[in-house]
């Protein structure tokens, strides 16, 4: 039998009908993944049941779909390591960063069985002392373990709430067109996390210049998913109730702190992780058929295929 966490009874329903999972198959499916990797010969995949259910289930059990986002986790993460960690993590780095509280994970779902709530605060960070590329490091080490062990936002998908109070034009200037694609090409293509809506609360003056830039970057499904209430929280209450945001903001939600101590823990948990991670990826020279035409990939004018993510 697969080694895979058993789901909560209504994980199970949501995976089932959400899905496409039929858990009689996972076996087969995980024996079929696993074998097209051992063909590549570019590729070094981790091949454990769980984590290869977890892109199964990312991507809706397409075979497919999940063999071309493994090959796109590995290969962007070799080739750019700077935007998307691979092995060389900074464990102590990544906390320093943390402990901001920049982005804040939430124990409870929405409505307790829907998406994962993150809340992330990008005004928290001084742009002077960090860059942008140095917090979204962080935010992917702990994207990472959400990955490797969060039942519930690989099934029920994620839901992200951004609070740009305190954002100026120093936040906005880190934020150029070049990162903004690789951000949106690997959430589209490379992470099997599907994000199921992106909340905006408190923009700033200027937030409409870099959002139309960042916007149509994005598949029409997820354009559609993005909602900017300004400053009206109650516009936001309307998709989240108020309950479920942390404590500081009059919700429910667990304390920011509490939130960071916790995290703490995990992230230090991870660190023999990343020193495994260095026996994984890919290598170019060796992949089979045509190259991947990375200026292509990333330029802005260019065009990238785009997958479907639900």
């Amino acid at each position: 039998m697969p080694e895979i966490r058993p789901l909560s009874p209504e994980l199970q329903k949501n995976a089932i009908e959400l899905l496409n999972e039929v858990p009689d198959r996972i076996d087969n499916d995980i024996a079929a993944l696993r074998q097209w990797i051992k063909q590549q010969p570019h590729l070094k995949s981790r091949t454990d049941d769980q984590f290869l259910v977890n892109f199964l289930r990312g991507c809706k059990y397409s075979l497919e779909k999940t063999k071309a986002k493994i090959d796109r986790f590995y290969t962007l993460r070799t080739k750019y390591p700077e935007y998307y960690l691979a092995h060389n993590v900074d464990v102590e780095k990544c906390l320093e960063l943390f402990r901001l509280g920049v982005i804040v994970v939430l124990p409870r779902p929405l409505n307790d069985n829907g998406p994962r709530l993150a809340f992330m605060r990008s005004g928290v960070y001084n742009p002077d002392v960090h860059s942008f590329q140095e917090i979204n490091r962080a935010c992917m080490t702990m994207q990472q373990i959400m990955l490797d062990e969060d039942d519930v936002a690989i099934v029920n998908g994620l839901i992200s709430i951004l609070d740009l109070a305190d954002v100026g034009m120093g936040h906005f200037l880190q934020m150029t067109p070049a990162i903004a694609k690789k951000m949106t090409v690997y959430q589209e293509e490379a992470l099997p996390l599907r994000p199921q809506g992106t909340h905006f609360i408190n923009t700033p003056g200027g937030f409409d210049r870099v959002f139309n830039i960042f916007k149509p970057m994005l598949s029409q499904k997820q354009q559609q998913r993005l909602y900017v209430h300004g400053s009206k929280w109650e516009s936001l209450y309307d998709k989240i109730p108020k309950k479920y945001l942390p404590v500081e903001y009059g919700g429910e939600n667990g304390s920011i702190p509490e939130i960071i101590k916790e995290w703490e823990q995990r992230i230090l948990a991870y660190k023999g992780y990343w020193e495994e991670e260095k026996n994984y990826g890919t290598d170019e020279r060796l992949r089979p058929g045509k190259p991947i035409d990375f200026d292509n990939l990333f330029g802005m004018e260019g065009s990238f295929r785009q997958l479907n993510v639900d």
